[in-house]
């Protein structure tokens, strides 16, 4: 089932270009994004899946493939794979196949967005 990644609104004084979340202490979170926010959080609420963001992440090139993952990870080829959707569907990561093999990257956006959220800071994001 397909997720909804976290809802980009302007920051306070920004500008509509720049995109953040307000942070939880700024105003209470509307039922839509809480739920939407509750997705990605479970997304991400799996030891496997924060180490696969952490080893996308810090792979050479910004980008890993799926062969570069299991073994580091010590699961199964289905398990890996499995997770990595998640993170796709959650909006954490991409994916882009190349011949047999696919290649996931970090979505920066994502991770600042949901750090925003999270953040105890009023003041707008940069």
């Amino acid at each position: 089932m397909p997720t909804t990644p976290l809802p980009l609104v302007p920051p306070a004084g920004g500008t509509a270009g720049a995109a953040c979340c307000a942070p939880l202490t700024r105003e209470p979170l509307s039922a839509e994004t809480a739920a939407a926010l509750a997705r990605t959080l479970k997304a991400i609420a799996d030891p496997a899946r924060l180490r696969l963001l952490s080893l996308v992440a810090a792979h050479e090139g910004g980008e890993a493939c799926v062969c570069d993952l299991i073994e580091p990870l010590g699961l199964s080829q289905p398990t890996v794979s499995h997770h990595l959707k998640v993170l796709v569907e959650a909006g954490l990561l991409t994916r882009d196949k190349r011949g047999v093999w696919a290649y996931f990257a970090v979505v920066p956006e994502a991770l600042d967005a949901l750090a925003a959220v999270l953040s105890t800071s009023t003041k707008p994001a940069t």
